[in-house]
């Protein structure tokens, strides 16, 4: 994998902004989201909460799912959880607009590693024609390539147990589960008519 500077957009991490910067990243637009509106999002989920439950108690980012989530209904799309016992290459990737990645992260004070992790947000998307790692810990987007490895990633990646991923779709998509491949068809689509077998693809 490349990592790429150029027209690609590309936050970087601010204390515990991940999912703000995953936002940002994914729409590709510096101001697609401000702190100060999911920080609303927070507050009209869990209006009658001292302690709101769905960002850091000190005002310093750390976002939940359901912030997540919300922002992007503000925006006409839907998150929708991957299932991992299914496989990336069952994704109508034409009808996907991008990903959100859920993984673990170490905590770090200053250059030292503490021992305890959180939880990190990151976005995938397609910038013209290739897909990038817009993670905001890493110094410039990763470039990640065309479709087919966009899909052995997600294959690598959702192997391990901590990491979650969310498919972001329209809503109008979403309802139709137009972001799912139909695997029967698919597999109909591939027979050969004169024998009934399998064709190479």
């Amino acid at each position: 994998m490349n990592n790429c500077k150029s027209e690609v957009y590309h936050e970087k991490q601010v204390k515990q902004m991940c999912a703000l910067h995953a936002l940002n990243n994914l729409f590709q637009q510096p101001c697609s989201f401000s702190k100060e509106e999911l920080d609303s999002i927070c507050q009209d989920l869990s209006p009658d909460c001292w302690i709101n439950p769905h960002r850091s108690a000190l005002g310093l980012g750390n976002y939940d799912v359901n912030i997540i989530m919300a922002a992007l209904q503000s925006k006409g799309f839907e998150a929708v959880w991957f299932d991992k016992r299914k496989d990336p290459m069952q994704l109508e990737l034409n009808n996907v607009y991008g990903f959100i990645m859920n993984i673990p992260s170490n905590c770090r004070f200053k250059f030292v590693v503490l021992p305890f992790r959180r939880r990190h947000w990151i976005a995938i998307r397609q910038v013209k024609g290739y897909y990038y790692n817009l993670d905001s810990k890493l110094n410039l987007p990763q470039k990640i390539g065309t479709s087919t490895e966009l899909v052995d990633f997600l294959r690598e990646q959702i192997t391990s147990p901590e990491k979650e991923l969310f498919i972001i779709v329209s809503k109008d998509n979403e309802q139709k589960k137009l972001w799912l491949q139909d695997v029967n068809d698919n597999d109909n689509d591939n027979k050969d008519p004169d024998n009934n077998k399998m064709s190479d693809s």
